[in-house]
C-alpha cells in the first residue's frame, strides 16, 4: 500500500496536481483503563493520501481520517505542512500533512506593454508565465521571451485550456470588453486564488454590471481585483506590474494563517 501510495504521490506532483500526504510519525499510549485502546490499531508509517479532488488513498485510523482530511485541505490552500496531533481512545497520534500545492501560475490576458513588464517581473519570482492573446502581432516571443508559453487564441477559449488552479492567478489587462469579458467569466467561474483586471473605476462599474447580466453572481464578481494592483501611486508600465505583482503577492500570503485546523 505504501508504494501504491508514493507512486500515485508521484504521478499527481509531476501532472501538477495539488494533494497532501499524512503520515503518522508518533503513536502514545496512555497508561491503564480498560477500555479498547483504539490508538493501539494504529502504526506510525501509516498514511494517507488527500488528493484536492478526488478520494483519499490509504488510510490511518476512521475515527481521524476525515478530521485529518479536513486539515489537510487548509494546509494546502495555504501552502503549508504541519504536524498535528490527534486524540484516539487510549492516546494520541502525532501526524504530519505535507502539502504539495500545484506549482504558481500567472496567465496574463493581453499582450500589451503593461503585459510585458509583469511576465519578467512574474517569472523572476518563479512563476510559470502564460500570455493569451488573438493578435499574433503583439502575443509573441520577441515581445515576450521570459513567457513559458504564448497562446494566440480568444481569451475564453485559451482560458478553457488551461488547468485554472489554487495555484493560478489571472490578470486582464486587455481594456476590451470582448476580449475580458468572456475571460473574466471563466476566470471567476474557476478555483483560481486571484483575478485582476486592469480599468477605471467607470469601467470597473460598467464591467460588472455586463458580467452580472451574462449570468455572473455578486459573489463571484466580487473575487475579481479591479482596479488592479495595490495603490502605490505607479504611473508606468513597469511600476504597474510590480503594483499587480504586490498584489498577487499579498493574496497569496494571506493565506497563511492557521484556520480551521482540528486537534
Amino acid at each position: 500500500m505504501v508504494d501504491s501510495i508514493y507512486s500515485t504521490l508521484t504521478g499527481m506532483v509531476r501532472q501538477g496536481k495539488a494533494v497532501s500526504l499524512a503520515t503518522v510519525i508518533a503513536v502514545r499510549s496512555e497508561a491503564g483503563g480498560a477500555e479498547v485502546q483504539d490508538v493501539q490499531d494504529v502504526r506510525a508509517g501509516a498514511k494517507l493520501l488527500i488528493p484536492a479532488t478526488g478520494e483519499p488513498v490509504g488510510a490511518i485510523h476512521p475515527a481521524v481520517d476525515e478530521k485529518i482530511a479536513r486539515d489537510a485541505a487548509h494546509l494546502l490552500a495555504d501552502e503549508r505542512s504541519q504536524t498535528i496531533t490527534y486524540g484516539l481512545p487510549g492516546g494520541s497520534i502525532e501526524v504530519f500533512i505535507e502539502s504539495f500545492p500545484p506549482p504558481q501560475h500567472l496567465v496574463i490576458v493581453g499582450a500589451v506593454h503593461v503585459g510585458i513588464a509583469l511576465a519578467r517581473l512574474g517569472k523572476m519570482l518563479g512563476y510559470h508565465v502564460t500570455v493569451v492573446d488573438p493578435r499574433q502581432i503583439f502575443a509573441n516571443k520577441a515581445r515576450f521571451p521570459e513567457a513559458d508559453r504564448i497562446i494566440v487564441e480568444w481569451p475564453e477559449e485559451a482560458l478553457r485550456s488551461i488547468d485554472l488552479n489554487m495555484s493560478t492567478y489571472v490578470v486582464v489587462l486587455t481594456h476590451d470588453p470582448k476580449l475580458d469579458l468572456p475571460a473574466l467569466m471563466v476566470a471567476i467561474s474557476s478555483p483560481v486564488r486571484y483575478v485582476g483586471a486592469i480599468g477605471s473605476r467607470t469601467t470597473v462599474a460598467q464591467r460588472k454590471a455586463d458580467l452580472i447580466e451574462m449570468g455572473a453572481g455578486e459573489e463571484q464578481v466580487a473575487r475579481i481585483h479591479s482596479p488592479v494592483g495595490l495603490n502605490i501611486g505607479a504611473r508606468t508600465p513597469a511600476e504597474i506590474a510590480v503594483s499587480i505583482m504586490a498584489e498577487i503577492i499579498a493574496v497569496r500570503r494571506k493565506a497563511g494563517g492557521q484556520t480551521g485546523l482540528t486537534g
